[in-house]
């Protein structure tokens, strides 16, 4: 099959022939369809994540056909469409993840290829009102948003909502969980042409943040600030989100792609009794009520681009690199 391996820090990603995978007794075997990249694999790509430098085949999201069991009790599973939880071996605490959790595609071989083996219980039948495109791009991106809003953030109807950095495949999940908590949403973006498409979404309006002046604007038409705010890049301005939150308001936030935290004034959370919640991934409960979510309110994931093969995989993660997309990057597994 071909597959698309990590080949060392800032090198280009290559396309190789490698064997299909056996299945184990407790797994099934793939055929993949469709993947779709997460910014994750950028950072693997630079040298910037844990785990192989080298040597493994990337990717967290995709969607295909079971084809073969390792049990024969489980052959009733062949054909049947469906999406895999990239989050495995979370541990018995719902709180946080154990020591033996990993994301699907680090260490173990990832979706960007034709076939992958894995554990039946991390397989779920795909949301019918998806198309593959679209449930391919879904389920790393929507469990961790899934996570952030109902879990941790704990949105509730009526509160005001920031999601930043609207463009992002989280980001824009997390807009469309938190209008579908029903509460009054909010982005921050670089691009007034991306905030035009996340008003068309359903955000109630949108903020320039390379602005000075972005906090104050947004107070002033939030009345006061926001009761969540999401965060998936944090960084050097994330004192700024002390700032756009109310007293008592909660900032979640997962993701890195900006520089460290730094220069924050302990002063600004104390004495506004904000929460500041870390959030990563998420278990096999909040998989299984993320695609309830998904199905009950018709969530789609945004699509930017498809590219038609895996043989597009280096183009697909140069572009992703670049920060301009509106939505996932979706591969072809062909």
């Amino acid at each position: 099959m071909k597959a698309v391996f990590l080949t060392g820090a800032n090198q280009p990603l290559e396309v190789r022939d490698t064997p299909i995978p056996k299945p184990a007794e407790d797994e099934v075997l793939i055929k993949l369809s469709f993947s779709a990249f997460n910014h994750r694999d950028v950072w693997m790509q630079q040298g910037k994540y844990a785990g192989p430098k080298s040597g493994l085949i990337l990717g967290s999201d995709g969607t295909g056909k079971i084809t073969a069991t390792g049990h024969p009790s489980d052959d009733g599973l062949i054909g049947q469409s469906v999406i895999i939880n990239p989050s495995q071996d979370w541990g018995d605490d719902e709180r946080a993840f154990g020591k033996d959790y990993k994301i699907l595609g680090n260490p173990g071989p990832g979706t960007f290829a034709g076939y992958i083996s894995v554990k039946k219980q991390y397989v779920h039948p795909k949301p019918t009102h998806l198309t593959d495109e679209e449930a391919a791009a879904l389920p790393l991106a929507g469990l961790t948003t899934y996570r952030a809003v109902f879990i941790r953030g704990k949105v509730l109807s009526g509160e005001k909502v920031l999601v930043t950095g609207i463009g992002a495949g989280t980001a824009l999940l997390a807009l469309q969980f938190a209008l579908a908590a029903g509460a009054e949403v909010y982005v921050t973006s670089s691009s007034a042409e991306k905030i035009e498409k996340a008003v068309a979404l359903g955000a109630k309006a949108g903020f320039i943040y390379k602005e000075e002046d972005w906090v104050q604007q947004a107070k002033k038409l939030s009345g006061g600030g926001f009761d969540v705010i999401l965060d998936s890049s944090s960084g050097r301005t994330f004192y700024q989100l002390l700032d756009a939150a109310r007293p008592g308001g909660r900032i979640v936030f997962w993701g890195g792609a900006d520089t460290p935290i730094g220069n924050i004034l302990q002063q600004r959370i104390f004495w506004k009794n904000l929460s500041l919640l870390g959030t990563t991934m998420g278990t096999q409960k909040d998989f299984a009520a993320m695609l309830d979510c998904v199905e009950k309110f018709n969530i789609k994931p945004i699509v930017d681009r498809v590219y038609p093969s895996l043989d597009q995989a280096q183009e697909a993660i140069a572009y992703m690199a670049l920060g301009q997309q509106f939505g996932k990057i979706v591969l072809t597994n062909r």
